[in-house]
Parts: C-alpha cells; structure tokens; sequence
C-alpha cells in the first residue's frame, strides 16, 4: 500500500516467516496464496480497523472488503486463517 505495510486485522493466519511446526507453515504458504488470489480477482476497499490504527510493528490495521464479506472472511471460511480474537493461538 504505497510502500506502507498493512496487517489484515480481521484473522490470524499460520505462520510462515517462524512456523513452529511443518503443518503451520504449509497451511501459512497455501493462506497466502489464496490471499494473493484474491487481491488480484479486482477491486477492493481497504478499511482502518475500528480502534487501533497500527499494530506494534508499525504495520497499519486494515481490513480489505469486496461486495461485502471481508477477503479474510473467506480465508476463515476455507479453513486457511482464523477470526482474529486479540491474540495469537497455536496452529500445531
């Protein structure tokens, strides 16, 4: 985003950068494909996270909406991330 990095807010996905564990980091490899999938189907908003504007990395918050439904929305309902609830949990 204009050389600005951006958090999806709405799910936490598996790992793939530190994966603990072999199944974390090819269920993270197969979310972020479908992602990038998804981004480039067409046209998206990116909407601020309701409350925080960045993460502690500096990373700003957002969420990416097309027609409704968010593009994490569908990654939790294929089974490739989970509604982010305020903290990180275990995928091994």
């Amino acid at each position: 985003m204009d050389g600005q990095k951006i958090r999806i807010a709405d799910i936490d996905t598996p790992e793939v950068g530190e994966p603990k564990c072999s199944s974390e980091l090819a269920l993270g490899n197969r979310a972020t494909d479908r992602m990038l999938e998804l981004i480039n189907e067409g046209p998206f908003e990116i909407k601020a996270w309701p409350g925080r504007d960045a993460d502690r990395y500096g990373r700003k918050l957002r969420v990416l909406i097309r027609d409704g439904p968010s593009l994490g929305d569908i990654l939790v309902s294929e089974g490739l991330a989970r509604t982010w609830s305020g903290r990180r949990e275990p995928w091994c």
